[in-house]
């Protein structure tokens, strides 16, 4: 016994005057092969959307307040939702078709899946950490966000403008969406700013941030544009999509050692709902 004791703590004593020299790499990622990393990454992605929508069983008193303000800024829209769409009537025409007909299709689900799906295929194969990374963000948050803006159409059904029946008719609790009537909340307008919030994590610069994000806008513009969703759609819509992808970038921080949350303790970005007579938007300030 007193031997066995004698060799650990020899072993013990050498492996720590070995350390003072030499570092020693815990990283077991660069051990996996392609196939290890792949798989680790889907569970990852599964973990993800589990974490996202299991968050509200942990807020807290802030993070309820600002579930407080999403709902009354969201409820404040609805009040204004014919105006802004009559309002809408006036500058339709004029808006370039294919910068609509780009939101409405990077907005969508196979377009969005098939830009996820290269970045992390691609970040996968060129053995970039970062770029693998952002693709497990992207394929993850769009996850999310499209099955919770699935589910929720069938339950809410609000009518789409383009009905033209009004912003507070309603035909909910269907198994199988029903047609105009799928309005609540905006899958197109998730789907995209989720992929402009998620890549611009990767970024310092608050403009190109800032540029990411006006991108991102776009495919919620071009439903209301189009008449698929009221501005309390995509305005709700916009806020759900950044609660889902810090969600799930604070689970990846566990998962991987590249992490972007380090930039928020250098600049925080807060958000803010602005509704007055003419005037509507989500402002970014930085």
């Amino acid at each position: 016994m007193k031997n066995s004791v004698s060799i650990f703590i020899l072993v013990f004593f050498t492996s720590a005057l070995f350390c003072q020299n030499k570092k020693i790499d815990l990283n077991l990622d660069l051990n996996r092969n392609l196939w290890q990393k792949f798989t680790y990454d889907l569970g990852n992605m599964a973990g993800g959307m589990g974490y996202a929508y299991t968050r509200p069983l942990h807020w807290q008193k802030k993070q309820f307040a600002n579930f407080g303000y999403v709902a009354a800024g969201t409820a404040a829209l609805y009040f204004v939702d014919d105006n802004v769409d009559n309002w809408a009537d006036g500058w339709r025409e004029d808006v370039p078709r294919w910068l609509v007909d780009y939101g409405n299709d990077i907005g969508s689900p196979n377009n969005n899946f098939m830009l996820t799906g290269a970045v992390y295929l691609t970040g996968l194969f060129i053995k970039d950490p970062k770029l693998r990374r952002t693709g497990v963000l992207l394929i993850s948050s769009a996850s999310a966000s499209g099955l919770l803006q699935q589910i929720s159409k069938r339950i809410i059904g609000r009518a789409r403008p383009r009905a033209d029946v009004g912003k507070d008719v309603f035909d909910p609790f269907h198994i199988n969406r029903v047609y105009n009537y799928d309005s609540f909340p905006s899958g197109h307008t998730m789907l995209g700013f989720t992929n402009a919030y998620a890549i611009a994590k990767q970024f310092k610069s608050p403009w190109i941030k800032a540029g990411l994000y006006t991108i991102g806008s776009i495919p919620g513009i071009s439903r209301i544009i189009d008449r698929f969703h009221w501005i309390s759609d995509v305005a709700f819509s916009t806020v759900i999509s950044i609660f889902i992808v810090d969600a799930i970038d604070r689970f990846l921080d566990t998962k991987y050692d590249q992490k972007y949350n380090d930039i928020k303790k250098e600049k925080k970005v807060s958000w803010n709902l602005q509704v007055a007579p003419q005037t509507f938007g989500i402002t970014m300030n930085f």
